[in-house]
């Protein structure tokens, strides 16, 4: 299978090249991606468990989805593709904000990403892709708050920085 390419990107999202995921994340190169945070009726963020055999942040708690665009598709696009590839199911996604982040890991690996926030609503449960998620819950915000506080080890770095500064574009 062909690796998947990343788009590059200066600090205003302008496209400026291609690169192989991997050797993105090896020299920290900065690159489009996007992470979809679905809530229910009552106001609660269904997380993800990423599954155990990924090549960072395996096992860990994060927003219900992410991932990175590819060459010509909209954030939009892009959250929507992989929302059914991890977790079974499309919804009508709204971008609100984006941000630059860098996150090295024990791996020698770096996320250097410019993250766009996309949102949505779900009520149901998601039939999830094993290869991608090990598990999922719902849970209220002000307990993933809390919970990040007392067991930070247990979440994705990316989330724990979107928490933090996007606490109120969440809440609201």
């Amino acid at each position: 299978m062909k690796e998947e390419l990343v788009i590059l990107v200066d600090e205003q999202d302008n496209q400026i090249g291609l690169m192989p995921k991997m050797e993105a994340h090896e020299k920290a190169v900065l690159h489009r991606a996007f992470s979809v945070f679905i809530f229910n009726d009552k106001n609660e963020l269904m997380l993800q468990q990423r599954a155990l055999h990924k090549y960072h942040s395996p096992g860990l708690w994060t927003n219900t989805c992410c991932s990175h665009q590819r060459d010509g598709e909209t954030n939009i696009m892009a959250g929507t593709r992989r929302l059914q590839e991890e977790m079974g199911f499309v919804v009508p996604l709204k971008e609100t904000t984006s941000f630059i982040y860098k996150a090295p890991f024990d791996n020698g690996l770096t996320e250097h990403e410019l993250d766009h926030i996309l949102l949505g609503t779900y009520n149901d449960e998601p039939i999830i892709n094993e290869d991608e998620v090990a598990s999922w819950k719902w849970m209220p915000l002000e307990h993933v708050k809390e919970d990040i506080q007392g067991h930070p080890e247990m979440y994705t770095e990316w989330f724990k920085i979107i928490f933090e500064k996007f606490y109120s574009h969440l809440e609201s």
